[in-house]
């Protein structure tokens, strides 16, 4: 028996790039897009590990490209016919606190995310199917951001969710929806939290609800539930295991 969700047949035969598609979110995202029938290439800011994930795991391209440089998103993007959805979930973990922190450091948390995002849907242009869709992420912290220099990325969080919505209406009849992760366990996670990371999770997971973090696999699946479900737009799809709550 095919158990298979029904809206993964929307996916046959169509192109998926995803921008942050070679760890984490983006990569399990892609590994689902691909089990679904779908086209997929995968964009990352490094090329050996973009071509060993691509290679690993049978997709169908991969390209590398510094998010930030809209020239080096334009040469990534160049020699794709048509992209049916379009996945941006590219951008580093940037913190500090607005007193003490460079300027250049906190302003990529909106030019990784916002301008990068931009950049991307206006290089594909009318390259970008109508019937298709553009799958934003935000995060936790767009809702709840805290006292220890998470301001500039809580703000550039809500400001992708805000952008969903106006370009919903703006770009119509093409869906453009966003991702709210909780605290799901990729290796950006890690990163962040370096040496403390254990310590943390442990409090952290004694806090949540289902007492664990959420997998990649488990956020993954959210972002092609967006791209699948075709009456899905304007949308925030938070997938944090009730973390809003606590």
């Amino acid at each position: 028996m095919n158990t298979a969700p029904a809206f993964a047949s929307t996916l046959l035969g169509r192109t998926v790039v995803i921008f942050g598609g070679t760890s984490g979110i983006g990569l399990a995202a892609a590994i689902e897009a691909k089990a679904a029938g779908a086209q997929v290439i995968v964009i990352g800011s490094n090329a050996a590990r973009a071509e060993q994930a691509a290679n690993a795991h049978g997709l169908d391209g991969w390209r590398a490209a510094d998010v930030t440089r809209p020239e080096a998103v334009e040469a990534a993007l160049a020699d794709i016919p048509v992209v049916d959805h379009l996945v941006l979930l590219a951008g580093t973990f940037v913190t500090g606190t607005i007193m003490s922190a460079d300027v250049g450091h906190l302003r990529r948390a909106f030019d990784e995310r916002i301008w990068a995002s931009i950049g991307a849907i206006r290089a594909l242009g009318e390259r970008l199917s109508k019937a298709g869709s553009i799958t934003f992420i935000s995060g936790a912290l767009a809702d709840r951001p805290n006292a220890h220099g998470t301001a500039v990325i809580a703000a550039a969080s809500a400001a992708m969710e805000a952008l969903a919505r106006g370009l919903a209406l703006e770009l119509a009849p093409i869906r453009v929806n966003t991702l709210s992760p909780g605290p799901i366990d990729t290796p950006i996670f890690d990163k962040a939290l370096g040496e403390g990371r254990d310590a943390y999770v442990a409090a952290l997971e004694q806090a949540l609800p289902l007492r664990r973090m959420g997998s990649a696999g488990e956020a993954g699946g959210a972002v092609v539930f967006l791209m699948g479900n075709t009456f899905m737009n304007g949308a925030v799809l938070n997938v944090d295991g009730g973390a809003r709550l606590v």
